[in-house]
């Protein structure tokens, strides 16, 4: 794949098409009875729980995924872009366009499991990318895992976070086997409320939702989220591979089915006659599954252990593609600084809006990147934080840690951040990408401006982590009985 310095014939060509676009589909809309698009669309792909290793394009040697090969080969590939360490936080950040830090989602928290009146729409600090993406006339959809409200309480969330339709996992529900289930005979809510699907396998249902809502709104400006519920524990053997028994060889199965869904929902595109005008996103929430339970695979001859959880590059560095053709370039690899905070700015800008006054977000639209317009982005630091588990107290959920522990990275340089707001590590990545050497006390002048950039970071950065923003409400008959602490049935909003 090509660096992008230069923008070569192709790279203006896909330019001037979408500068084109709106001139054509307006010519084109003077004809009675044919209603077009001026908008691209936005496919959004997260799997859970995938590092780059096992990612045939990112230079894994133990498996080959061919669907997700093929968008990286005419598409974009970055090699920058910043997960969070763990599944809520990379969720709430890509939801809102804010820091953990900012919005209060600094640790892991599986909400059902408590009943907590998690991310409250009715905060104006929690708006989602649906919102705003309705508010420019998208049809908004999503469908997979969401984690982070609890249906039985909030039994229309997604509507109120600004999804037309959905058909989510609804998470393991205390007091309900039922909701166990995400793969086979999964349970999943839809507007027309939560049940099992018997005899289904999950990640079929959540792509065959998709295709639906893509069918019936192809004429329509769309955005749609899919956080797959694949590959994150518990394994199964998939549909295609009943056979495959171990662990690891669950754990392959389940990644080839990822892929496959990603090839699905391509065909589908190109069925539908919508692919050339469809932005397509592929990522994945954070790294794979740790070592305590993990599996390691070979990519560009190095063993790399899964790091699910670690702010190490294979814990945070997530892959990232971006692929539409005729819009984005072909078969580019970009260094650009790019996180998850950055994708709320990105969809609005795509769909030709602007950020409504006075919302406070973290991150920077990488439209023209990824539209080739620019050879990079505004962003001179990226970070990841977020990870561990939240606890809840008599005041409500709150993170693990005062200060949680992060890093920052810019393309050279990154910096490892105590929870005492100090800096401990700093490391190369372009000599030592696996952060072996720690140039903290290194006396070089270059090492020396890498920390004093990062610390201006670090000091600008409150010294305490925000609290999640959610309504009080009464307690539920599943809710943790913390320590007896609890003085009253009513969780505080302190």
């Amino acid at each position: 794949m090509n660096k992008i310095f230069l923008m070569n014939k192709s790279l203006m060509a896909g330019a001037m098409l979408f500068l084109s676009l709106g001139t054509t589909f307006a010519a084109e809309s003077a004809k009675p009875a044919a209603k077009k698009i001026i908008k691209p669309n936005i496919l959004f792909i997260m799997v859970d729980d995938l590092g780059k290793e096992w990612v045939s394009s990112y230079g894994s040697e133990d498996i080959k995924t061919p669907n997700i090969d093929a968008l990286a080969k005419n598409g974009m590939t970055f090699n920058n872009a910043y997960s969070m360490p763990s599944c809520t936080s990379s969720r709430t950040m890509l939801l809102t366009g804010k820091y953990p830090w900012r919005n209060g989602y600094v640790s892991h928290w599986d909400v059902p499991r408590w009943g907590v009146a998690y991310f409250d729409w009715k905060q104006k600090e929690n708006t989602t990318f649906a919102r705003l993406m309705k508010n420019l006339d998208y049809k908004t959809c999503a469908a997979g895992k969401w984690q982070i409200n609890d249906f039985r309480i909030e039994p229309q969330a997604m509507k109120k976070h600004g999804f037309d339709d959905w058909a989510m996992w609804t998470g393991s529900e205390t007091g309900n086997a039922a909701s166990d289930k995400r793969y086979y005979n999964p349970y999943i809510n839809t507007p027309e409320g939560s049940k099992t699907y018997a005899g289904k396998f999950g990640p079929d249902v959540y792509s065959d939702h998709i295709i639906k809502f893509m069918t019936k709104h192809k004429e329509d400006a769309m955005c749609i989220y899919y956080p797959m519920a694949l590959v994150h524990r518990k394994w199964v053997a998939s549909p295609d591979e009943p056979k495959a028994k171990s662990r690891l060889e669950r754990h392959i199965s389940m990644v080839r089915y990822a892929d496959k869904m990603v090839g699905k929902l391509m065909r589908s595109l190109d069925d539908l006659k919508i692919r050339d005008r469809t932005i397509v996103i592929f990522t994945t929430d954070n790294g794979t599954t740790g070592p305590h339970l993990g599996f390691s695979a070979m990519r560009n001859g190095k063993m790399v252990v899964g790091a699910k959880g670690e702010l190490s590059e294979a814990g945070v560095c997530a892959p990232f593609i971006v692929n539409c053709p005729g819009l984005v370039p072909e078969g580019v690899e970009s260094d650009a600084l790019t996180d998850f905070a950055d994708m709320l700015p990105t969809f609005v800008e795509l769909g030709g809006g602007e950020l409504p006054e006075g919302l406070i977000i973290d991150g920077t639209s990488i439209a023209p990147v990824i539209l080739g317009k620019k050879q990079d982005s505004a962003r001179d630091w990226i970070m990841s934080l977020g990870g561990g588990g939240g606890r809840m107290t008599e005041h409500g959920v709150r993170g693990a840690k005062v200060f949680g522990s992060r890093v920052i990275r810019d393309k050279q340089y990154k910096a490892w951040v105590s929870e005492q707001k100090q800096i401990t590590r700093l490391h190369d990545l372009k000599k030592d990408p696996w952060e072996k050497t720690n140039l903290l006390d290194s006396e070089l002048a270059e090492h020396k401006v890498a920390l004093q950039k990062f610390q201006a970071v670090v000091d600008s950065l409150p010294d305490q982590d925000a609290s999640p923003l959610y309504e009080a409400r009464a307690a539920n008959p599943w809710d943790m009985e913390i320590k007896k602490a609890r003085t009253s049935k009513k969780i505080n909003n302190k």
